[in-house]
């Protein structure tokens, strides 16, 4: 009785590394420290492409929201990732500077503000979220899926700064 090898994956992590290849065209050392638990590195790409890669809020915007919440927990490995992701799809330098230092670029909607600055009051003083909150994103026209796209970051980047730091993930971008 022969066996075909080709079914066989003796790293049921490499299916999904594969992936992230794809993807970003590197696997980033934060994934291969997850793969030592693929059912987790599973689900934080999952989670990465449903929330971070795809949804309705546009992609620079999560990628400032993910910059700013990894400033605000200290994620050194998380800040050079979302920078180099922001660079690559067109920020210029000195914007991303200005962003470290809490200035908005000009361009920047309202709105992009507004979601940025909630995601900053959810990762920080989430206890003091309140319905005020949540309505004055809805009143300046903010659709209730971005608000929770908004938490998701949140939640995605909150979980990938303290693994990052506390598995001291080297940067490698």
């Amino acid at each position: 009785m022969t066996q075909a090898t080709s079914t066989f994956n003796p790293d049921p992590a490499l299916p999904v590394l594969q992936d992230i290849h794809h993807t970003f065209g590197m696997v980033p050392n934060l994934f291969r420290a997850y793969a030592k638990h693929p059912a987790l590195l599973e689900a934080n790409w999952n989670k990465t492409k449903a929330v971070l890669l795809g949804g309705g809020v546009l992609r620079q915007t999560k990628e400032i929201m993910a910059l700013m919440v990894s400033l605000d927990n200290g994620c050194a490995y998380c800040i050079a990732a979302h920078s180099v992701a922001l660079q690559n799809l067109g920020m210029e330098r000195g914007h991303i500077n200005a962003l470290l230092l809490g200035l908005y670029p000009s361009e920047f909607t309202a709105s992009d503000v507004e979601l940025i600055k909630f995601a900053r009051k959810v990762n920080l003083h989430w206890r003091d979220i309140s319905d005020k909150d949540i309505s004055t994103l809805k009143q300046m026209g903010i659709a209730e899926t971005d608000i929770i796209e908004t938490i998701g970051i949140v939640e995605l980047l909150a979980g990938f700064n303290r693994f990052a730091r506390t598995m001291q993930v080297e940067v490698d971008f």
